[in-house]
């Protein structure tokens, strides 16, 4: 994609930022990401801070923060609740902050089932505010399986809800493909280190274009190669626009500043 300008707009919606305890992640800093994007014509990408995940959410969205106005229009932050750490509080701070554009919640790493009490409020202010919900999702967990979503849809239907890595296994997706297929608020994000073009395609036709949305998991997987399963799928052009970039276009609740290489800036 070098010298050129490239085929599809492309907007990632699942990334990191930062080192993450758990294994070593070369280079794992914005700018190194911003680099990537622009051998890939990725547009924005939206990505949470590890240290919100893992240790401190006040203190990992901030750094979030900081990433955004170091590069404006191509880093897009997640605000991060963690249901331990008074969710209410950072539900106050990205009420306030348009440089969020959506949440961040990963029950399986904190350790607290997605339907219960303590991510309430998170639902609650989705389905008043429009803003979405990235939650991951995992096969079999107690905490976050994808069919336990159905569960959050049933009690807040306004809430649009992103199951990131639609179950991370073959049988995961399948589970999710069921879930989101009854429910239109839940979304099916593409990535995972077990994710095909085929299942992809599954998703798509089973769900339609229109809920499907690219994320890399970036830089856990290299973006360019979540990025290949989506456009190597079999699937129609106009599909795989809505997957790169059509959805999170509707989806998110944008508003970069004029001027700025961002998602309102009109195609040439």
């Amino acid at each position: 994609m070098i010298g050129r300008r490239p085929t599809h707009r492309i907007i990632d919606v699942h990334a990191h930022l930062g080192p993450y305890s758990l294994f070593f992640i070369p280079e794992p800093d914005a700018a190194t990401m911003v680099a990537v994007m622009d051998l890939t014509g990725t547009d924005v990408t939206v990505l949470s801070a590890n240290r919100a995940i893992q240790q401190d959410a006040h203190l990992g969205n901030s750094q979030s923060l900081a990433a955004v106005d170091a590069h404006p229009g191509r880093i897009a932050a997640y605000a991060v609740i963690n249901p331990w750490q008074d969710p209410e509080r950072e539900l106050e701070r990205l009420a306030a902050d348009e440089r969020f554009v959506g949440i961040k919640v990963h029950p399986t790493l904190h350790r607290y089932p997605v339907t219960g009490a303590r991510y309430a409020a998170v639902w609650e202010f989705a389905e008043s505010t429009g803003c979405p919900v990235l939650s991951h999702s995992e096969h079999q967990s107690p905490y976050d399986a994808p069919a336990m979503f159905q569960t959050v849809a049933e009690r807040y239907p306004g809430a649009a809800v992103m199951l990131g890595h639609a179950g991370i296994t073959p049988a995961g997706v399948a589970e999710a493909i069921e879930a989101a297929s009854r429910y239109e608020s839940l979304w099916l994000e593409v990535c995972g280190s077990q994710m095909t073009g085929p299942m992809i395609s599954a998703m798509v036709d089973q769900v339609g274009s229109g809920r499907v949305l690219f994320g890399s998991d970036f830089p856990f997987i290299d973006q360019r190669m979540s990025l290949g399963r989506v456009v190597c799928a079999p699937l129609t052009e106009s599909q795989r626009q809505d997957v790169l970039s059509g959805n999170a276009r509707k989806l998110f609740r944008w508003r970069p500043l004029p001027g700025e290489r961002g998602v309102d800036e009109t195609d040439e």
